[in-house]
């Protein structure tokens, strides 16, 4: 190792001897610029803009735009939160072989990243502070492996200094100190980079693993890096500050050299490909660049802070943090700008408001920013989604779909604050309730009714514990955190995998494969099949050689029976999970062993090889010959499912227009489901609209024409529908009813369902038969999921859904004469209109059937209810009567009646009490075969003798049963033990 940083020192010196007394002079003139000439030249457009032409002009390197910020395909992240989210299949060295990430080597973007919720959570801080963001961009460059240390450094400092003109004597650089318990050492070479270029060794600070370490997770590509600090005062020593939580001191700039990784074990292994990932807040450097201590100082806030202000009644923001922000002023400022800014482009990208999630956590943020708007900064309702605009202003340059989806922004902003507005009115109904059944002496909210709001509602926990406060009350924190816990616990329950995940190749595996030359595999015969003369669908048969086995995460020559394992073949026919299809299955049978079976749990995509998850029935080695079964059948439904699919979304833009997009999709041998953006739910006219153009397609039986064709001309195509998706090149295009030619040509006008697309499908649409859409809800608002159904369970739905229709019509005679009938004859026949809703509800039917089905039987529950109600008044007015006699005019009523419901036992009470308005009356009923005693009573309003729900309390808890109500009405059951 002394060895070799010698001969590095050695080549650095004389590699950068020219540079330097270049870099110095540029130094020189770079520390005499001032703040303010440094203010009137940096705007964060030039700023963000001289980042990517830096590293574009001048040192090559490729522009890739930001990816969205909901991960494309990686369920470890709630949101992109760093420039290298987008580029983890090269550094895990798994891209997709026939896409463009293939040829990156030096690569520059700004991403935008969101840290709120998971590792990275900076949610509770934003407001606090002038630095904390949940949205943020990342200015970064990386190289694959092109260049490395030397480079990187040089181009930062250069940069920095040089193009930025920011004072050399302000930066610090850190660097990796090493560390023995994982037999890492210094990294001598980074700072002798440095050195090398004139930094003062006082300037160069080592840090463990802590700082200068940087890791992906607990398992992947990792390894040393170097941070280049600012100092915001000057003119001093400032080296202690560094790492030191000091607002003075910040770190603007992290390089990071992907040298390691990091094995389940938790052991390190050296990368077969090194790599460079820096990263740069944008926020951060435009706040240097422009003379400020405060990113909200900067324009990248401050318009948005003009039009909180003209918004809402508070004063002017001042900039203040902690007991000098009296009432919080200046720190809901904070909140609304930085929230409204990652509400845009969440909303933008396709996260939505929601339950789960990112969608939950995107709902906390909103409900936030609500809060503080309209709770401290007296902001009218509306007023955060009038600040969309203003976003789209700022960032609308490097991000257009802010344009774009502006109209969309505001309506989900405006929607949501509506119904947080309502949920914050019935919360405080529900705290109210709870303290005023609640001990008076005790100061222990109830963490069950706290997480309740907080989970149901949407209440954050800290607008709980604010509410709470004010009345003297707390929430148990210690159950609080049993019930998060608990909820964390089923959630990782229900998002871990079932075991039907591939053993997937890691990153040394596959590193090994290349090494020893394996060939990727060859998957396309998945699209060798035909039509054969009788209509029926013609699978190629396919034989294949075993190339490598992977099992218990290293790569092995052969497995036994039993054991379940990766297998990599030369070729395959079976479909890998991908574009929303689900993977094929089947089995393999062995040369020799033919009555011995392999069956494939699962077909995963790993860096250019199919892996198909195995059970051995028999010994299986390298080398051997297999043939490959497909279950015919399963596969025949995808391509169906598939093909509907881009029906159904063709005939959702045709129908609804244009600013429909799909948000997701997914396709199983038994059903499809799409989800799509719309304002809301479809009508029931829509949907029928949809289901006919559908059928139409289908009857047609339409040729469905499918060809590869070079990525960029494939964009050209009128009418092609994508979407977020890193497409191959050549990508294949599918058309139904048009060629791809033609398309490509432009030599026709007619409508097209025209995608991208990788999955099989179907050469004519006859084959679907039918298509039903069997549910379509708002998953969050703006977002809609479509599940369909087709061929024999299309039928089977239309069957079902007329049966229903006729038995809601049996049914709705019977209600129309329902006033003629006994109680127990209406109950009856109420009991079976509930149980045909139920029934409705969840039976796969037409949806568009669904909401007829329902809108009618809810009036028809309605006309029932208050039948049995006039019956119930009925009968409680003769008992009441008959009491009346019974009792007179006696203070205390206390007598027992025959009924089984307990809301009859209620209305002759309140007709009694109505008779004798000065007595406390309370009856029971016993029903006989339950053993159950229902109670209910009333008090006289303002009566010195007690409250009717302790009164109906003490009796029915002397019994072992319970009540509820208030101080003048109160009911409660009892459920009496009879024993023989």
């Amino acid at each position: 190792m002394a060895a070799r940083i010698g001969l590095v020192k050695q080549l650095h010196c004389a590699l950068l001897k020219t540079k330097l007394s270049a870099l110095s002079a540029g130094i020189r003139r770079c520390s005499a610029l001032s703040n303010s000439e440094s203010h009137k030249e940096f705007t964060s457009k030039r700023v963000r803009r001289k980042f990517i032409d830096f590293f574009k002009e001048g040192y090559e390197h490729r522009v890739v735009p930001s990816s969205p910020v909901r991960p494309r395909g990686d369920p470890t992240l709630l949101f992109v939160n760093a420039g290298m989210n987008q580029f983890k299949p090269i550094l895990l060295g798994c891209p997709d072989r026939r896409s463009e990430m293939v040829s990156y080597r030096r690569v520059v973007n700004s991403q935008k990243c969101v840290r709120a919720g998971g590792k990275h959570n900076d949610l509770e801080d934003v407001g606090k502070d002038v630095y904390h963001h949940t949205f943020f961009e990342m200015l970064g460059n990386w190289s694959f492996g092109d260049y490395f240390k030397v480079e990187a450094c040089a181009m930062a400092w250069r940069l920095l200094t040089e193009e930025y003109g920011i004072p050399a004597d302000r930066l610090y650089v850190s660097y990796f100190s090493g560390d023995t318990a994982n037999g890492l050492p210094a990294d001598e070479e980074t700072r002798l980079i440095w050195l090398s270029m004139g930094v003062r060794p006082d300037h160069v600070l080592p840090f463990g693993m802590k700082d200068n370490f940087w890791e992906m997770g607990e398992t992947g590509p990792c390894g040393p890096c170097t941070e280049i600090h600012y100092d915001h005062i000057g003119n001093r020593n400032a080296a202690a500050l560094i790492n030191a939580d000091s607002p003075d001191v910040v770190e603007i700039w992290n390089l990071v050299f992907m040298q390691y990784n990091r094995e389940v074990n938790g052991s390190l292994r050296p990368l077969p490909q090194c790599s460079v990932d820096t990263g740069m807040g944008l926020e951060r450097l435009v706040t240097v660049l422009q003379g400020k201590r405060s990113n909200y100082d900067t324009d990248l806030f401050t318009p948005l802070l003009s039009a909180i202000h003209q918004c809402s009644k508070a004063p002017a923001y001042q900039g203040r943090t902690g007991e000098a922000d009296v009432g919080q002023v200046d720190m809901a400022y904070r909140v609304l700008a930085d929230h409204i800014r990652t509400l845009c482009v969440c909303i933008a990208d396709g996260v939505y408001p929601g339950m789960t999630g990112a969608e939950l956590v995107l709902r906390r943020i909103l409900r936030r920013a609500v809060r503080f708007s309209t709770e401290v900064l007296q902001a009218p309702e509306g007023a955060l989604a009038s600040l969309v605009p203003t976003v789209a202003h700022i960032l609308g340059d490097a991000y257009p779909e802010l344009h774009i989806e502006s109209e969309r922004i505001m309506d989900l902003i405006n929607q949501n604050e509506v119904q947080f507005l309502s949920s914050l009115k019935q919360g405080r109904r529900v705290i109210d309730r709870t303290l005023s059944n609640m001990d008076k002496d005790s100061a222990v909210f109830p963490a069950s009714v706290a997480w309740s709001l907080h989970r149901n509602l949407g209440f954050p926990l800290d607008l709980i514990d604010l509410m709470l406060e004010e009345k003297g009350k707390m929430v148990d924190k210690k159950e609080m955190t049993v019930l998060e816990d608990e909820y964390e616990k089923l959630r990782f329950q229900s998002e871990e995998d079932d075991g039907n995940r591939v053993d997937q190749l890691d990153l040394h595996s596959l590193a090994e494969l290349q090494s020893q030359g394996v060939p990727h595999t060859d998957d396309s015969q998945k699209y060798c099949y035909s039509l054969g003369s009788d209509g029926q669908y013609v699978f190629q048969p396919c034989r294949a050689s075993v190339l490598a086995l992977y099992c218990d995460g290293a790569l092995v020559s052969e497995v036994n029976e039993g054991q379940c394992c990766g297998v990599i073949l030369d070729q395959t026919s079976f479909y890998a999970e991908q574009g929303g299809q689900a993977h094929d299955q089947g089995y393999f049978t062995k040369d020799g062993l033919q009555d011995v079976l392999f069956p494939v749990k699962s077909v995963r995509l790993a860096g250019g090889y199919v892996v198909h998850q195995v059970t051995a029935g028999e010994t299986l080695r390298t080398g051997d010959q297999v043939e490959l079964h497909l279950d015919k059948a399963n596969r025949l439904g995808c391509m169906v499912k598939h093909t509907t699919t881009h029906l159904l979304n063709f005939a959702l833009r045709e129908l609804l227009g244009p600013s429909v997009n799909q948000r997701g999709s997914h396709c199983t041998a038994s059903r499809l489901r799409f989800d799509f953006s719309v304002k809301g739910s479809l009508s029931v006219s829509e949907l029928q609209k949809v289901e006919e153009l559908v059928q139409h397609i289908i009857r047609q039986n339409a040729e469905v024409y499918i060809e590869e064709v070079l990525l960029s001309k494939a964009k050209q195509i009128t009418g092609l529908r994508t979407i977020d998706e890193v497409y191959p090149d050549p990508v294949r295009v599918v058309s139904v009813a048009v060629p791809v030619s033609d398309l490509l040509n432009s030599n026709t006008t007619e409508q097209a369902s025209v995608e991208l697309c990788c999955g099989t499908h179907l050469l004519r649409t006859g084959a679907v038969r039918d298509f039903v859409i069997v549910s379509e809800r708002q998953m969050v608002k703006g977002i809609s999921r479509i599940l369909a159904v087709t061929g024999d369970e299309a039928k089977k739905a239309r069957e079902t859904g007329q049966a229903m229709q006729e038995e809601l019509e049996s049914l709705a005679v019977q209600v129309e004469a329902a006033s003629s009938l006994s109680m127990p004859a209406a109950q009856m026949l109420s009991k079976e209109v509930g149980l045909l809703m139920n029934a409705v509800d969840i039976t796969p039917i037409p949806q568009w059937q669904r909401r007829e089905l329902q809108t009618r039987l809810k009036a028809m529950q309605k006309t029932s209810n208050t039948t049995i109600r006039k019956l119930e008044i009925k009968e409680a007015a003769l008992k009441a009567k008959e009491l009346l006699v019974k009792h007179s005019n006696k203070p205390v009523v206390v007598d027992l009646i025959q009924t089984d419901s307990i809301s009859v036992l209620m209305k002759t009470v309140l007709q009694l009490s109505k008779s004798t308005p000065d007595s406390m009356v309370m009856l029971l009923s016993h029903l006989q075969l339950s053993g159950k005693v229902l109670c209910a009573c009333q008090v006289p309003k303002g009566s010195a003798s007690g409250s009717a729900i302790k009164w109906a309390h003490s009796v029915c808890a002397r019994l072992g049963g319970n009540a509820d109500g208030s101080t003048d009405v109160a009911k409660g059951a009892v459920w009496l033990r009879i024993e023989i």
